[in-house]
């Protein structure tokens, strides 16, 4: 970062000292003169690190050059081996996946291509709230009366102990794709794929299943060319299922660098042109048009498929995905999108809810996690509700459903960066405080008797207070650049693009505007502020701030009278009946002197 915060901003609007990421600007020259990329492109690559060697290969990844040997994963040649013999037996394959995206497409990336070298696979999704999370006993002994003479878990598995040890003694082989962290022992398992196991040394610990499956496709089309398999039949075309593994991708947060970024760019292309039914049916639905991005993927694609496992039917996801015909594929998009629909309407009551009984109890500059708890909250809904608390109060927050006939309560949580929040539930779960819990620093599951939750807030308060305030402390929204209104425009915009996709460990680039008059502020929507900035000289800059309306720095762009601002935020090349032009997505203020 910058030697000292960038226009002195040391505390903005939304509890944030401002730094520009230093780049060499010889570094910046050099990139810029063998890509032929502009300026300020030039400058952001070099400040992440990147040279005039590494930069051709980073604007134009492929994933030839990134694809990791699938031998290298512990236990994935045993896997490829596993589904071949039962391939070759005829053997019935089910598979059971998680109900979130990554979930979903893991599954039709393996059912498409068992479809392709066998029959289709059985598939299997757990109801969030009737099955919760991961295999079970009783779901085993139903694939098995179904027929299942192997059951593949997709994105789970790696925890199940108990679960696969009742596979194993009714005599049904199970092998687990999985990415989750380990801490515990690993399961009773025909074969245990996940880079994130002891003793893997793939060094992919990044991957979400969908990368993982992906790669598996590969180990398995090696191996069935070992077997000759493909002799009389066609290979499976990988590339093609490459939108799927990228869907996954995306949705699941994971950094999109090195192999992750190649495949995310590569699925990308493919989904572009929307012959896959359902995704073109999803993109129909909710009007999507042109080459599909990082955004479209990540906010409007996979929440839809989300919603499913959120309020409706678990495996609506994995259907739609796996589905041929296009008049099936829209009528399961048009029951996803309703579900997606309800989805926001249940989100919307939960998250009012937990606003007003946080701002009731009143909230703590010193607190370092909030809580808010309630009957009836959906299990479907709640951790997007944390994480929308989260960004209100720029703090850890948990939403807690409590059911009242059981007295039992279910909680998820979202962290900030320097907040173990995972950690500190763990520890609470082995002080007998949780009946379980756990997760990772940037977020957490829990369920807890309902008596017991102003005890868990106490045990996170005090579990929690360090943490957080050497993370506030530290508070620090990284820029790219600095830049002027007059210089931003469209095809500036657009440019920005040649470094996508964007998305964890790369981020979106990020802009300061120095010194901008607001000419014009509106409430737009619920909760949105649509502003626009004037900079001396009379260049205009528009731009919207989301879910902030309530929040200090909605609150400082509705004020009254005459107001100076530092800007920051995201830029959009937008193109709509206004013709086009830059858009800033503001994320950050803080008033001018």
């Amino acid at each position: 970062m910058s030697a000292g915060p960038l226009f002195g901003v040391t505390r903005s609007l939304g509890g944030r000292a401002w730094g520009l990421r230093p780049a060499d600007d010889r570094a910046a020259g050099e990139i810029a003169r063998v890509t032929g990329v502009n300026d300020a492109l030039a400058r952001l690559l070099a400040a992440r690190g990147l040279t005039a060697e590494s930069a051709p290969d980073f604007l134009s990844p492929r994933l030839r050059d990134s694809f990791p040997d699938p031998s290298s994963f512990k236990g994935m040649d045993d896997a490829a081996r596993l589904i071949w013999d039962a391939v070759e037996k005829g053997v019935r394959i089910a598979l059971f996946a998680d109900y979130d995206v990554d979930g979903a497409t893991s599954a039709a990336q393996l059912s498409r291509w068992l479809s392709a070298v066998s029959e289709a696979p059985l598939i299997y999704v757990p109801d969030r709230i009737e099955e919760g999370y991961g295999p079970s006993a009783a779901a085993f002994e139903s694939l098995k009366a179904r027929g299942a003479g192997l059951v593949i878990t997709l994105d789970c598995g790696a925890a199940a102990v108990g679960p696969l040890a009742s596979a194993r003694a009714m005599g049904l082989p199970v092998a687990v794709i999985d990415h989750h962290l380990m801490d515990g022992p690993a399961p009773e398992a025909e074969a245990l794929v996940n880079p994130n196991q002891p003793g893997d040394e793939s060094g992919c610990g990044h991957l979400a299943a969908a990368g993982v499956v992906f790669v598996l496709l590969a180990a398995l089309n090696r191996e069935g060319r070992a077997r000759g398999a493909f002799r009389d039949r066609p290979e499976p075309d990988l590339l093609a299922l490459a939108d799927l593994a990228a869907l996954g991708t995306v949705c699941d947060v994971v950094p999109l660098t090195g192999f992750n970024r190649a495949l995310t760019a590569q699925g990308l292309r493919v989904m572009s042109a929307w012959t896959r039914p359902g995704l073109a049916a999803l993109a129909e639905i909710a009007g999507v048009t042109g080459p599909a991005s990082v955004y479209h993927a990540g906010f409007i694609i996979g929440p839809r498929i989300n919603a499913g496992g959120r309020v409706g039917r678990s495996d609506l996801g994995a259907r739609l995905l796996t589905s041929d015909d296009m008049a099936e594929a829209r009528s399961l998009a048009a029951e996803l999108d309703q579900h997606n629909a309800a989805r926001r309407a249940i989100e919307a009551d939960v998250l009012d809810e937990a606003m007003a009984q946080l701002e009731r109890a009143g909230v703590s500059e010193d607190a370092p996690v909030l809580i808010a708890a309630g009957e009836h909250w959906h299990p479907g809904v709640i951790g997007i509700a944390a994480g929308r608390v989260k960004e209100r109060f720029n703090r850890p927050a948990i939403v807690i459903g409590i059911d009242p006939d059981t007295g039992l309560a279910k909680g998820s949580g979202r962290s900030c960066t320097g907040v173990n929040l995972g950690a500190a539930v763990a520890r609470a779960r082995e002080t007998g405080l949780l009946i379980a819990g756990g997760g990772h620093a940037m977020a957490c599951g829990l369920t807890v008797e309902a008596g017991r939750i102003d005890a868990l807030r106490d045990f996170l308060t005090e579990a929690l207070a360090d943490e957080w305030v050497r993370a506030e402390a530290a508070r620090t929204l990284e820029l790219d650049a600095v830049a002027h209104p007059a210089s931003v425009s469209f095809e500036f915009c657009e440019a920005l693009k040649a470094a996508a996709p964007f998305g964890q460990g790369n981020p979106e680039p990020r802009f300061a505007f120095a010194d901008l008059r607001r000419s014009f502020a509106k409430r737009v929507g619920s909760d949105h502020v649509r502003v626009s900035f004037e900079a001396a000289g009379g260049a205009r800059l528009d731009a919207i701030a989301f879910r902030c309306a309530d929040a200090p720095m909605g609150q400082a762009l509705l004020a009254p009278g005459e107001a100076r601002f530092h800007a920051a935020g995201k830029l959009r090349a937008e193109d709509n009946r206004f013709g086009k032009r830059a858009e800033l997505h503001l994320e950050d203020l803080a008033p001018a002197p």
